[in-house]
């Protein structure tokens, strides 16, 4: 009874020691029935009750559980990795488009499999779920199961922002997937009803091809194993909390690359390598019997497995994934690596040990290795030595944890094993070295999304952030010599991390609200370049968010990072250079650079170009400090214009972006357009209009058309066809790129010698332009009307467009509140007023009246584009009457006060014209 009871119940697998049960409402049943027993047995049989059991009573009977009446707890977990496998492949099989499939689709949702045949992730196997599967029947919606070692049930599905599985259970246990999906699917359970005797004959197919290869291990194993190897050692044993499972579902990082007549071959050649002495069995004997092989290595055994070449045919191995399957000269490291990595399996102390210091030997940076210690199950047994109570295990793991995590096929290993809220929780650690090995490894592994969010909601960024204060107490850290240098190295360590988490949103918020800010403004007063440039790297990465940047201003962040520019770590410079790019979107940081006297590094900083990565970071902030007026003033001193010109060739896309986003806010003034133009930067920016990277159209675009507000910079420009490169950029899918291109259309258009017959010259662009008035980009919108205006001062043109509908297409665009839209407009509407029955129409159309309110906007611009359309409107009666009936002569008349002479003189026009006709009117009536 007592075994039956221990067999229902379900134990975790989590911790040291002695496994304990789980709080699962299977267990609360068993336990309240075992009370409830108890309790009345006292009572209703106290003489029996008084004897005392020292050991097991058992007993033999002849009894059926079919002689037992319903009301006896007959729950027995019967499910295996192996039982749901079969089920889902054989499912897959009658599954697909038609009528008689039993299902549409059933797929896992993850295709990572462990060596137990489990899919769960290790903190879910330890619940005793095996995978997970998306299953689409024929008449109900996609469905997400749980399978486990208790039955299948409906979990509550992916989750629609992350996409992760709310594994909460939905609804009833079932004993396997097939009755569930009866219970579910009626449909399913009508062709599975006509299948039966297929599905039937394909499963007991698949169990007698099993059953060979079983039969042949168990005989291998009986015989690899001698009379010595049944005996337990216990001395020297780390306590493994998921090792101490030998029925129980164990994650693994061994990939499930191969089938299982590969696996029945790798089992014979490690019988036959445990025969000759020469390696340590894979699977299948007893732990204890793997400890005793251990332990009776010495280090000198270890020290010539490592030095001595394999003896064993490479041709043996097997490769756990088509990457080392194609690789069939694998060097000697790969082998030798791998047998390390058995020891560390063993679980003694000192074999261990001394295995991670071999390991570490080895060049961890190649892939080689790295692949070495996964394919073997290696990373699995490493993340386990994070959660053992000895401190130089702990510290040997980190350190291969660190050095192989730059792999990003390991990295995600390690986050599907559980390893990144172990590492989270030594960063608790009193120890300052494990400290800094955990805190680097994340560093490493939180270069993903996925990592980053585990970190999170591990509470690692609060931990993370914890690590800067250990260097803030010591005062000054460049002139402290009571500050530790191990601190130091732990908060080095701890922005390294949060430089990797820090690429995420959410993660920056962490960072700002956990107080990261002020404990990074205090580590940039170091002289430490190696704590200088992860510091400065993190700020760079969240000063991206509008709230940094006006905390970083708070704190006095600006004077440090000019500073640094000076500094000679050509790294630290870029880091500081970009986080200048980043925080001088703000009008008032760019000041203080300025003030710093940030710019002139800058400056100089341009002339070194061999290390591309800085150079891009300097031209991007440079940039970015141009928008102010001020500084470009400063730039031309510095002779910075030139330069930058000169970085219009033979650059890399990255540095070429911000050069030209440069050249174009300094062109704004006319002196440095004159500037680009001497230098010969014309010819270049035109030649960059054929690329096909967005953000280098967009600037390239600004840039040309700020050098073609001067006429002689222009008639360059025509001469080498970029007008015609800038029309052609219209049709460009980014509506970025259409917008730049048209507002750079405009200046050419209106300095160009013959505008009129430039523009007629270029094949279907009048209609192209006009077509664009259908877009539904509010800064394409008003770019291409901008364009329209300059277009429609040609009157054969104005006939063109008029032809190809601009009219109601203008008229369609007047209900709008974006005042910039407004404006250019406004504009269009006044200058296509001036051909044939246009004024009509866009009264037809419906225009006039949302012009009026274009009136009420708090922009003069818009007032007086607005006013001069409704005078050249207001030339046709019916657009008078509209417009008075919408309450425009109030308007029009307190604009007749306006200090803009232009707006003055459209809004006493446009009362002029509505006076004029209501006097007519008057008259009429009279006579």
């Amino acid at each position: 009874m007592g075994v039956a009871l221990t067999r229902s119940a379900q134990w975790t697998a989590a911790g040291y020691g002695t496994r304990t049960l789980e709080i699962t409402p299977l267990n609360e049943a068993i336990l309240k029935e075992i009370i409830m027993f108890v309790e009345s047995f006292i009572y209703k049989h106290p003489q029996e009750a008084k004897y005392v059991f020292v050991e097991p009573l058992e007993w033999k009977t002849n009894l059926d559980p079919s002689a037992f009446e319903s009301g006896y707890i007959v729950r027995e977990i019967c499910l295996k990795p192996t039982i749901v496998k079969n089920d889902i492949e054989l499912l897959k099989h009658f599954s697909g488009k038609g009528e008689q499939t039993v299902l549409e689709s059933i797929d896992y949702t993850s295709d990572y499999e462990f060596s137990n045949g489990c899919r769960a992730p290790p903190w879910r196997q330890i619940h005793g779920e095996i995978c997970y599967v998306l299953v689409k029947p024929h008449d109900v919606e996609t469905l997400c199961i749980t399978c486990s070692a208790e039955g299948v049930f409906l979990n509550g599905g992916k989750t629609d922002d992350e996409g992760e599985i709310n594994y909460e259970r939905k609804s009833e246990i079932y004993k396997d997937l097939v009755t569930f999906l009866k219970e579910k699917s009626a449909k399913f359970s009508e062709n599975m009803s006509k299948q039966d005797v297929r599905f039937s004959g394909e499963w007991k197919k698949k169990e007698a091809l099993k059953e060979a290869p079983k039969k042949e291990e168990a005989a291998a194993l009986q015989k690899a194993l001698p009379a010595s190897g049944k005996s337990v050692l216990e001395k020297n044993q780390i306590n493994f909390g998921k090792s101490q499972m030998t029925k129980r579902l164990e994650p693994s990082l061994n990939w499930k690359a191969t089938v299982d007549f590969k696996k029945h071959k790798s089992l014979l050649r490690d019988t036959q390598e445990e025969k000759h002495g020469g390696r340590l069995e894979r699977s299948g004997p007893p732990v204890s019997h793997r400890r005793a092989q251990l332990v009776c290595k010495s280090a000198e055994k270890i020290e010539e497995i490592i030095s001595g070449s394999s003896s064993e045919s490479e041709e043996d191995e097997e490769p756990p994934d088509h990457r080392q399957e194609a690789n069939v000269d694998l060097p000697s490291e790969y082998w030798q690596i791998q047998k390390l990595v058995k020891y560390l399996k063993g679980g003694n102390q000192i074999a261990t040990v001394i295995a991670l210091c071999s390991m570490k030997d080895f060049n961890l940076a190649q892939e080689t290795c790295q692949l070495a210690i996964r394919d073997v199950g290696g990373l699995e047994v490493l993340i386990n030595l994070l959660d053992t109570d000895e401190v130089k295990c702990k510290i040997g793991s980190l350190k291969i944890l660190k050095e192989i995590s730059h792999n990003p096929q390991i990295r995600r290993n390690i986050v599907d094993l559980g390893g990144l809220p172990i590492m989270v929780n030594i960063l608790d650690s009193p120890h300052k070295s494990l400290k800094c090995l955990a805190a680097e490894t994340i560093a490493n592994v939180a270069k993903f999304r996925r990592a980053r969010r585990a970190v999170r909601r591990h509470g690692g960024i609060t931990k993370l952030v914890a690590l800067l204060d250990c260097a803030q107490n010591s005062g000054e850290l460049a002139q402290s010599s009571l500050c530790d240098a191990r601190d130091v190295e732990v908060a080095r360590c701890g922005a390294l991390a949060l430089w990797s988490c820090s690429k995420s949103y959410m993660n920056k918020e962490a960072i700002r609200k956990a107080g990261g800010i002020p404990l990074l403004a205090g580590l940039l007063k170091t002289s430490h370049e190696n704590v200088l440039i992860p510091v400065v790297g993190t700020l760079q990465e969240c000063a991206s968010e509008e709230s940094y940047r006006a905390a970083i201003k708070a704190e006095r962040i600006i004077e440090n990072l000019v500073k640094n520019l000076s500094s000679e770590n050509e790294q630290l410079q870029e880091h500081c250079a970009m986080a200048i790019y980043q925080c001088a979107e703000d009008k008032e940081t760019r000041d203080l650079v300025r003030l710093h006297g940030g710019l002139k590094p800058l400056a100089s900083l341009l002339n070194n170009t061999d290390n591309k990565e800085r150079l891009a970071a300097v031209t991007g902030a440079i940039w970015k400090c141009s928008i102010s007026k001020e500084n470009v003033t400063k730039f031309r001193e510095y002779k910075a214009i030139e330069t930058l010109v000169g970085l219009l060739t033979d650059q890399p896309e990255e540095v070429l972006v911000n050069v030209v986003g440069a050249l174009g806010e300094c062109c704004q003034e006319y002196e440095n357009r004159v500037l680009v133009r001497k230098c010969g930067g014309i010819q270049p920016l035109v030649n960059l209009l054929v690329g096909i990277n967005q953000a280098l159209l967009v600037n390239v675009t600004k840039a040309v058309g700020a050098c073609a507000v001067e006429p002689e910079s222009m008639m360059i420009i025509d001469r080498l066809d970029g007008v015609r490169l800038l029309w052609s950029l219209l049709k460009n899918p980014h509506p970025h790129v259409k917008a730049s291109a048209a507002w750079a259309l405009c200046p050419c258009i209106q300095n160009a010698k013959d505008a009129g017959e430039m523009v007629r010259s270029f094949v279907g662009g009048l209609e192209l332009v006009v077509n664009l008035l259908k877009s539904d980009n509010k800064e394409v919108l008003a770019s291409v009307c901008a364009a329209i205006t300059n277009i429609a001062k040609d009157q054969e043109n104005l006939a063109v467009i008029t032809d190809h509908g601009v009219v109601p297409l203008l008229s369609k665009l007047a209900n709008t509140n974006n005042d910039k839209l407004r404006r250019h407009l406004a504009e269009a509407i006044s200058r296509c007023c001036m051909w044939g029955r246009n004024r009509v129409a866009f009264g037809e159309y419906k225009a006039v009246a949302p012009l009026v309110r274009y009136l009420k906007s708090n922009d003069t611009n818009v007032h007086r584009a607005t006013a001069q359309a409704l005078y050249q409107l207001s030339e046709d009666a019916d657009n008078c009457i509209t417009m008075h009936e919408n309450g425009a002569v109030k308007l029009l008349l307190d604009m007749v006060g306006s200090p803009d002479e232009e707006l003055q003189e459209a809004a006493a026009g446009c009362i002029s014209n509505i006076r004029r006709l209501a006097l007519a009117i008057e008259k009429a009536r009279y006579t």
